[in-house]
Formats: C-alpha cells, structure tokens, sequence
C-alpha cells in the first residue's frame, strides 16, 4: 500500500513542471487577451487612414474608437459574470469564435456606419478575453500554487504592450495592405488563442446548470440600456460643443443617468453594484486610478499619430516605429515594479509611477516645437516607462481590492474602467483636433494630457488605504 502511495506521489507533477504549465497556459491566454488592446494600438495609426478612405472628419471618425469601448465598458461585467457562473473557459472560446468572425468581416464594410458595427461585433469577443482569463488564473493559482495577482498583473503588463506595439504592427500592415489587413490580422489570432487555450487551460469544473436567459434576466438589462443612453448622451454632447452646446441632449445624458442611478439602487442584481462600491472604497479607488491612468495613456497614444503623419508628414508605419517606445521597457520595468511593491507597498508604487508620468507629460508641449524623430522617441518613452509602474501597481491593488467569489465581475468593472477611459481619451484627442492637427492644435491636447495626469498622481497620493499600502499586499 505504502509503495503504491510512493508510486502515486511519484506520478504527481513537480512543482517545476507546474510552474512550466502555467506558463504555458498564460501565454496561449494572452494570445486572445492581447487582441482588445493590440486593435486599439493598430486603430490608433489608421485613424488618418479612415478619414481618408471613408471621407469623415476627425470627431466622426472618433466613433471607430467609441463604439469599440463602449461595447466593452457594457459587456466586460456581464462576460465576467458569464464566466464565474458558466466556466471561464467556455466564455473565453466564444470570445474567440466571435473576434474570426468580425475579423473577417471587417475588410468588407462600405462605410463608416458599418465599419463601426463590426467594431462593436469585435469588441463582443474582445470583451470576453480578460474577464474569463482572470478568472482561470485565479483557479489554476488556487489549485496549483502561485501568486494569482502576479500573474493577472502580467497579463494585464502584456496587453499593455500590445496596445503600444499595436502602432507598429498597425503601420506595417496598412501600408503593405491596407486598413483592411488590421482586421484580418484577427482571424489567424483568434485561432490559435482557441486552439491553444482549448488544448492547455484546464476545462471548468461543473456547474449547476442555469438556463442562458434566466442569466440575461439577472444581468440588469434595462441598467445596461440606461448606461449606454447616459454614455452616449454624454459622449454627443461633448462633440458638439465646438458647432455650440445640445442642451437638449445633456438634459437627456442627465435623466438617464438619475434613472441608472435609481436602477442600480433598486436592483437585486445590478449591472454595476453602486451600492458594493460605495462601502469598498478601495475597490473604487481602483476603478477611478484605472480610468485616469487609462485616459492619460490613449490621449498620447490616440493624438500624437495623426499629429506626426498629418502635420510633420510621417509615414503610417514610420509613425508606428517612433510609438514604440510606449511599450518597449516593459519588459524590464515590470519585474522592478514587483520588486518595489513587495519593499515599499503599493502606494508608494502609486505615487512614483504617476509623479513620473506627469512629469512624463512635459515633454509632450515639446512637440509643437520640434517633431525630430529623437523628439518624438523622448517624449513617448517618458510616458511609457512610468505607465508600467501605474499599470502593474493598479492591477495588483485590483486583486487586493476584490471581493472573495467575484473575481472574474471584479476583473470585468476593471475593463470597464479601461474602456471608459480609453473612449474619454478619444474625445479628448477629438475636441483638441476640432480646428486641425497644427502645433497650436497639438499644444492644447498636450496641455489637456499634461493637466490629467496631475490630476491622476493627486489621486494617487490621497491615497491612504492600509490594505493597499501594505508591502506586500
């Protein structure tokens, strides 16, 4: 007996080849993770592009970006919410099935109206990928030992730097291609993150069977109709103010809004728990550093393309290569971060990433002046190295923060954060481009940038929670 016990221990994987698993496992799910934001990064320098191809002007063109995260800031809660309850690893399939589709789709579009549905229809797919990837690292982390924050973190690092490479892959395919080639790009990938996760993730444990619509019954409908109304209220008020204020639609945005709050009150299942992030204020304070961080990052990452090949006279893909930099220390900036965080906590981390990322966004009025290729370079690394520090410091005090139970709906708010943040950063880059893309236009957007991440770092340092600023933690 004691010999088949020997021979039983024997046969169990070593904690070496564990670890090499989940390697594995975290890069086949970072082959769907990283489409959201790899799309954001190839969109951001095929916006002038679009302009061009579907003739629109820069603040129509905006809704290429809107629709996308809009989508995803709607369906990030409910995709995590899919996952906890029907398996994460099914959700992330669908995830996938549904990005080939719209890649496939995309190059077909005969206009912007179009266009932008089958953004919406990727950003579908998209939305499901890192609710339902948290959420299996977090099992596999239970299961198998490891620091599931850390791993969530890095995922989150790398989708980062695909938003940032996401220029450079971006500029090379549509001048070799054309704009068509940054949707098909998504097949081959959502392909193999399918093939990849089905065969190495771990299936999902079962479950007790809960019809699809008795789910959608519970997943607060008429909250997610009346978030998008405000959203979209919101959003058609802002760009219009250039041609004078709609207050019309702002008195619309507002009701709605009342009417979401009071939904979301009155609820027993809420699309976003008001009520849940009232009482966990670092949970909150998560979500707001998210959406700033987020806002600063995509305001430089949306602008500073059409500024260098509309005014400076860059080529798409040249433009791509001096982006770069966004993302290119992330792979030696994360493990200091870490390291930091573990010695100082994850304020002081807070507080250092984002003081150095306002300090960053002085360099960005520089640009009026001068758009020398070193120029460029300077400034997007400036933004990029720091960002690192914000990113793998917020997404670990997300982990802290979570309710037990709810992490794959914690993960998806998070995205909500993201998304939100990102499509205010369109708007920001769309109300500063209203008269052009000269320096003059160029120095508000950068001043705007500039101003936000002040704002950011205040937040940082009002910062006070002891579970958040713990080392360790």
């Amino acid at each position: 007996m004691r010999g088949s016990e020997r021979a039983g221990r024997d046969r169990r994987p070593s904690a070496g080849s564990r670890r090499h698993e989940t390697r594995w496992i975290v890069a086949a799910l970072c082959t769907g993770t990283i489409l959201s934001a790899l799309n954001s990064g190839m969109v951001a320098v095929a916006l002038s592009t679009l302009r061009r191809a579907f003739a629109v002007d820069v603040a129509t063109v905006t809704w290429v970006i809107s629709a996308f995260y809009l989508t995803s800031a709607v369906l990030q809660p409910l995709m995590g919410r899919l996952a906890d309850r029907y398996g994460p690893r099914r959700v992330f399939a669908f995830g996938m099935v549904t990005i080939i589709v719209a890649g496939a789709l995309g190059p077909f579009a005969p206009n912007l109206v179009l266009l932008c549905a089958v953004r919406v229809l990727l950003a579908v797919g998209t939305a499901a990928a890192f609710p339902s990837a948290a959420a299996m690292l977090r099992a596999i982390s239970a299961t198998e030992g490891g620091d599931g924050r850390r791993l969530i973190a890095r995922v989150q690092l790398i989708d980062t730097s695909a938003a940032a490479v996401g220029p450079v892959f971006g500029g090379l395919l549509i001048v070799g291609f054309g704009w068509e080639a940054i949707f098909w790009i998504n097949v081959p990938l959502a392909a193999l993150a399918l093939a990849s996760t089905w065969l190495l993730a771990p299936a999902d444990p079962p479950r007790q069977r809960v019809p699809l619509r008795a789910t959608l019954r519970e997943s607060d409908i008429p909250g997610v109709l009346l978030f998008v109304a405000t959203v979209v209220g919101v959003l058609l008020f802002v760009l219009e103010l250039p041609d004078g204020p709609s207050w019309p639609l702002l008195a619309a945005a507002i009701v709605a809004g009342a009417l979401f709050a009071w939904r979301e009150l009155r609820t027993a299942t809420p699309f976003i728990d008001l009520r849940l992030l009232a009482r966990d204020v670092p949970l909150l304070r998560v979500y707001a550093l998210f959406v700033l961080a987020n806002l600063v990052f995509y305001s430089a990452l949306f602008g500073l393309p059409q500024y260098l090949e509309e005014h400076a006279g860059y080529r798409t893909d040249v433009v791509g290569l001096l982006l770069l930099p966004l993302a290119a220390f992330n792979v030696a900036m994360a493990p200091l971060a870490e390291r930091l965080i573990d010695r100082r906590g994850l304020r002081t981390t807070l507080v250092v990433g984002t003081a150095a990322l306002a300090a960053g966004t002085m360099l960005l009025p520089l640009l009026a002046a001068t758009t020398s290729p070193v120029a460029v370079l300077a400034a997007t690394a400036a933004i990029g190295i720091p960002y690192v520090l914000v990113l793998v410091s917020i997404t670990q005090s997300l982990t802290a923060a979570s309710p037990p139970g709810h992490a794959g709906q914690a993960a998806g708010l998070f995205q909500t954060a993201r998304s939100l943040g990102s499509t205010a950063a369109g708007v920001v880059v769309a109300l500063s481009f209203t008269g052009g893309t000269d320096p003059a236009e160029w120095s508000l957007l950068a001043a705007i940038t500039a101003g936000l991440a002040i704002v950011t770092l205040v937040v940082a340092v009002a910062w006070r929670d002891r579970r958040a600023a713990s080392p360790g933690r």
